[in-house]
C-alpha cells in the first residue's frame, strides 16, 4: 500500500517504504517511477534486507503523484525535503542519472543529507551553455508542442534506437504523460552548468560515491570524474553495468557497502 506525504504547494507525493534502519531515498531519473521501473523496485527490497529503511517514491507528475500545479527543480526539492522530515534525517540519496543531479541540487541546498550514491549523471560541460538552451526549449516544447514532441525532444541526444524502441513499446503512452515533469530533470542539469562546480558544490558536507557503468555513453565517465574533482569527500568508481543501467544485486550491494563504511 502506497503511503503518502503533502509538499509544500499541497502536492501528495506517493512513497513506499521498506525495511528498517538508516534511511535512504531513491531519486529517479527521467521517465522513471514505481510502477513503470521493476528494475529499482527490485533493487530497493535488496537493499532494506541490508539493513536500511528504503524509500522509492514516485516523483510529481508520475505514477501516483501525477496532479501538481508545477514541476519545477524548486518544487522537486521541496518534495525531497517533505520526504526527509516525514521519515527523519539525515538521510542517503540515492539518485540515478538525472535524478542524481537533483540529489546533488538538494544537498547543496541544504537538505539534511549524509551520503550520496550518484549513478552516470549526464552532466556536459563545466560553464557550457548546453543546459540552459536544452531546458529553454524542453519548456517551449511543454508549453506549445505535444505530449510526442517533448519526448522525441528531451531525447534528441540519445542514442537514436533508445527513442524508435521507446516509440514502438507499450510503454510510450505512459512516457508522453510524464513529459511535463522532466522540467526538473533538465532544470538540475542545466544548473550545474550555470556557475562553476566548485563553487556550486561547496556546501556539500554528504560522503559521495559516483559511479559509471564499465560500458557506458562516452559523456558519462568525464562526467563522474567531474563531479568526483569538485564536490567536496566524493569518490568515483566503475560497477559493472551497462547501456546507462545497473543490475539491481550489484548496485545494492555496492551501496549498502558504501553506506555502511564510517556508519
Amino acid at each position: 500500500m502506497s503511503l503518502f506525504v503533502t509538499s509544500d504547494d499541497g502536492t501528495r507525493i506517493a512513497y513506499d517504504s521498506q525495511g528498517s534502519g538508516p534511511a535512504v531515498i531513491l531519486v529517479a531519473g527521467a521517465m522513471q517511477f514505481r510502477a513503470f521501473d521493476p528494475g529499482t523496485a527490485a533493487m530497493a527490497t535488496l537493499l532494506s534486507a541490508q539493513g536500511f529503511t528504503v524509500i522509492n517514491f514516485d516523483r510529481r507528475g508520475r505514477g501516483e503523484s501525477a496532479a501538481a500545479p508545477s514541476f519545477t527543480l524548486a518544487n522537486t526539492i521541496d518534495d525531497l525535503r517533505a520526504l526527509i522530515e516525514k521519515v527523519g534525517g539525515p538521510v542517503a540519496l540515492v539518485g540515478n542519472s538525472s535524478g542524481g543531479s537533483i540529489s546533488l541540487a538538494a544537498a547543496a541546498e541544504g537538505l539534511d543529507v549524509s551520503a550520496l550514491v550518484l549513478f552516470e549523471v549526464p552532466l556536459r560541460e563545466e560553464l557550457g551553455n548546453e543546459g540552459s538552451d536544452f531546458l529553454d526549449g524542453l519548456r517551449e516544447k511543454i508549453a506549445h508542442g505535444t505530449p510526442d514532441e517533448t519526448i522525441e525532444f528531451f531525447m534528441k541526444d540519445m542514442p537514436p534506437q533508445w527513442l524508435a524502441g521507446a516509440r514502438s513499446s507499450p510503454g510510450w503512452s505512459t512516457m508522453t504523460a510524464m513529459a511535463p515533469s522532466l522540467e526538473a530533470d533538465s532544470e538540475s542539469l542545466a544548473w550545474t552548468q550555470s556557475a562553476p562546480r566548485s563553487g556550486l558544490f561547496a556546501d556539500i558536507t554528504a560522503r559521495t560515491l559516483v559511479l559509471v557503468g564499465e560500458q557506458t555513453l562516452p559523456i558519462m565517465a568525464p562526467a563522474a570524474q567531474s563531479i568526483a574533482d569538485t564536490v567536496p569527500n566524493a569518490r568515483f568508481e566503475r560497477i559493472p553495468a551497462a547501456n546507462h543501467s545497473w543490475e539491481p544485486t550489484v548496485f545494492a550491494e555496492r551501496v549498502a557497502r558504501f553506506l555502511n563504511e564510517n556508519a
